[in-house]
């Protein structure tokens, strides 16, 4: 089936938390978080390696809808329900409809951290995945040392799987990384 007649909530809702499609205008308030979270970001995402402008994150969010519509990523952006407060950013790329199987990512305004809040988004779209689109495959990759991103897997019962070795260069481009796989699997 052609991916683009797959039904995809543009909103999806959990206890405390709305996680919705990007949306033109959606930039401002997605860079200052960029902003106030950089010096964490900055060690385990390329995108934070120099503070964007708001008009490139306004890009980069105008294109996520873009491929948001045509299925070849699906990135949420993730807000308190009961305040409105943007709290990040999680969702599905490298997708593979043939099978279907996603990869996951997420990163977070770290004035938001600390209350569960990505463990709760990336446990909604972990369970979104496996159920409403049918993937038989969650995974999630993320350095050794990045340690609050291995906590997250492991807290919602994601499986090591693996740990390629060497497999990559840290995101400053310095030194060598181990990446670490986790996957849940359906059935």
């Amino acid at each position: 089936m052609n991916p683009l007649f797959i039904e995809i909530p543009e909103r999806i809702e959990t206890e405390r938390l709305v996680l919705r499609m990007p949306r033109p205008g959606d930039g401002e308030k997605v860079n200052e978080a960029i902003r106030h979270s950089i010096h964490e970001l900055r060690n385990w995402l390329g995108f934070a390696q120099s503070l964007p402008t708001v008009e490139e994150t306004e890009l980069n969010t105008r294109e996520a809808h873009s491929k948001f519509l045509s299925r070849e990523a699906l990135r949420y952006l993730v807000f308190e329900k009961e305040t409105g407060e943007f709290v990040g950013s999680s969702g599905f790329h490298n997708i593979r409809w043939e099978m279907p199987k996603v990869e996951l990512g997420y990163w977070m305004d770290t004035r938001m951290s600390g209350k569960g809040l990505m463990t709760e988004a990336v446990g909604a779209l972990t369970q979104f995945a496996l159920s409403d689109l049918g993937c038989v495959r969650v995974e999630i990759q993320c350095e050794k040392e990045n340690l609050k991103s291995r906590g997250l897997a492991e807290r919602l019962g994601f499986d090591l799987e693996g740990i390629l070795r060497n497999e990559d260069l840290s995101v400053d481009g310095k030194r060598l990384t181990d990446t670490y796989i986790y996957a849940k699997v359906r059935g």
